[in-house]
């Protein structure tokens, strides 16, 4: 029996409770992926001789999603890495989603690593068309990654040009009966079945009370509508005038396309489909700013006039108050106006062989030849898993599992130093011979 046999012995099993011993260490490490040692058996001319170690391979099983409550903690449930610039400009991969925002904007985590995604479209840089300005651009979708960087840039006000209002108008209203009168400060009087106000802001963000009036005239279908609001001196006006046309059905009037046609009157569209009516600004706001008044969807039946849904495109300008995280990996900024806007997107890295990953340290990974290349995409596209914010993902080390492996790599590092004690006491008898 020959004692290189026992050693190769020894040294496997210490490899073996080396990664027992590590993945014990990590059982708490955010994102931790636990690793397993295999063993090939050694031989000479059909003898065998030991044992060495062939790989020691890495478990990429999902770990446990636990809550935590801190909007830049970010878990991955399902496929796919994080990808991080660190500050030496290389590029590592990680499950561990524990971020925070530095007074830069970049988001970091613990060792400094940039999280990277796509960001904005930074060669916008005025509004055309549908295109914004940066730092209120579109993010753009598969360009090349980059780190994500939160702009603390205030969103500008925006002037209402667009209001879309849900109504019914009560069909048992009777023209020229049961009407209600308002003295406007010019000392216009306007008649009136039923009325509703919201409020619209112009390009400085001054917010503005706007009334529509309606008003049933005449033996048809067809109801007049003022609109009015204040001029920069807070003097009460009529704005705009226009009237709205139902069928016997007790819809808007539509082509066979199903548009509405059934908006006429002064300042109504040449299509009939809306009116545009120019309302003017606060104090020192400057010109007039043009509202287009849409009404898809209202109504005519014999049941209470109101007002089912407005809505509107105008705000005020409004500062930065924090940011959440969307479950395609959206960096969302949130603003004290209310309004939304994103910062960019979260991008995820898969490989053709996980296993071939590299571990570096500081919960990275790095790729080799072994794993392939990376295949970039967006949260919940495709293979790759969605983002759950407010979450992080635990260890994927099963402790019970690792204990019962530790026990057996012991017995067995026993067992072969009992093999060298055995040799050693045949060797002695031969020298005692």
């Amino acid at each position: 029996m020959s004692f290189t046999t026992a050693v190769a012995g020894l040294n496997a099993q210490s490899d073996k409770l080396n990664s027992a011993g590590n993945n014990i260490a990590n059982s708490q490490t955010r994102g931790y992926k636990s690793s397993d040692v295999l063993f090939a058996d050694v031989f000479a001319a059909s003898r065998g001789i030991g044992v060495r170690v062939s790989d020691v391979r890495q478990d990429f099983t999902q770990g446990s999603i636990e809550n935590t409550g801190r909007n830049l903690d970010l878990a991955i449930a399902g496929d796919g890495f994080y990808r991080l610039e660190r500050p030496t400009g290389e590029v590592g991969y990680s499950r561990n989603g524990e971020f925070s925002i530095t007074a830069t904007g970049d988001i970091v985590n613990a060792q400094g690593d940039k999280l990277m995604g796509y960001g904005m479209d930074e060669g916008v840089t005025e509004d055309s068309g549908d295109e914004l300005a940066f730092p209120f651009s579109n993010v753009v979708v598969g360009g090349a990654p980059q780190p994500l960087n939160v702009p603390a840039d205030d969103i500008p006000a925006q002037a209402t040009a667009e209001v879309n209002a849900l109504l019914n108008l009560d069909a048992a209203v009777t023209a020229g009966t049961d009407l209600s009168t308002t003295e406007l400060d010019d000392g216009t009087e306007v008649d009136y079945h039923f009325s509703n106000n919201f409020t619209a802001y112009d390009s400085l963000g001054n917010a503005i009370n706007v009334a529509t009036y309606f008003e049933r005239v005449g033996a048809g279908n067809q109801w007049d509508v003022t609109v009015v609001s204040p001029d920069e001196d807070g003097d009460t006006g009529v704005r705009g005038t226009f009237n709205l046309t139902f069928d016997t059905n007790g819809r808007l009037q539509v082509d066979a396309d199903g548009v509405v046609t059934g908006v006429g009157g002064a300042d109504a569209e040449p299509d009939g489909a809306s009116a545009l009516v120019d309302i003017p600004g606060g104090t020192d706001a400057g010109p007039d700013f043009p509202v287009e008044f849409l009404f898809d969807g209202t109504t005519q039946y014999a049941a209470d006039s109101l007002q089912k849904e407005l809505n509107q495109d105008g705000f005020t300008s409004g500062a930065l108050a924090g940011i959440t995280v969307t479950e395609d990996g959206q960096i969302q900024r949130n603003f004290t106006n209310g309004e939304t806007r994103a910062a960019g997107q979260i991008a995820l890295a898969s490989f053709r062989n996980e296993e071939g990953l590299n571990p570096i340290g500081n919960n990275l990974w790095s790729a080799t030849n072994a794993s392939g290349l990376e295949n970039l995409g967006a949260p919940g596209a495709g293979s790759f898993g969605q983002i759950q914010a407010e979450a992080i993902e635990a260890s994927n080390v099963d402790l019970a599992s690792e204990l019962v492996d530790t026990i057996v790599a012991q017995r067995a590092y026993q067992a072969n130093s009992n093999t060298i004690s055995t040799q050693d006491e045949l060797l002695q008898t031969i020298i005692n011979l």
